[in-house]
């Protein structure tokens, strides 16, 4: 089933997670504590672009591989682990992701520069 259409807050700093759902699934619930099976591609915030979709930096579709990670756990950035909880198999979900629930000040892999704020696409494939 297909969410409403969505309109991010428009602000230049984001201070709080936002949660965006585009689809909602129908499978099972993602809880902390369940093993997910997802697929994503990651870009950095662009105030100036209709969908905050600035550069590119990940996708696991380009890789056609699912990324598995334990929700909860703190293996992933905290964005991460508060913004999959809720979703359902199929579901897909956008997550704008302020700096200090992302890597912060210390940046990733010389592809995310400090204090960036993110934007994912998520899909929910698998629970368990």
């Amino acid at each position: 089933m297909l969410a409403p259409q969505f309109q991010p807050k428009r602000k230049k700093n984001v201070s709080e997670l936002q949660k965006i759902d585009t689809v909602v699934g129908d499978g099972a619930e993602a809880v902390a504590g369940n093993d997910v099976d997802v697929h994503y591609t990651g870009w950095l915030f662009d105030e100036n672009a209709p969908d905050h979709k600035g550069q590119k930096f990940d996708s696991s579709l380009d890789r056609g591989q699912l990324f598995s990670f334990p929700l909860g756990a703190g293996h992933v950035i905290k964005g991460w682990d508060q913004g999959v909880q809720g979703m359902k198999i199929g579901g897909k979900r956008t997550l704008i992701i302020p700096s200090e629930m992302g890597y912060g000040p210390r940046g990733a892999g010389g592809v995310i520069p400090p204090n960036a704020t993110l934007v994912f696409d998520v899909e929910l494939h698998g629970v368990s």
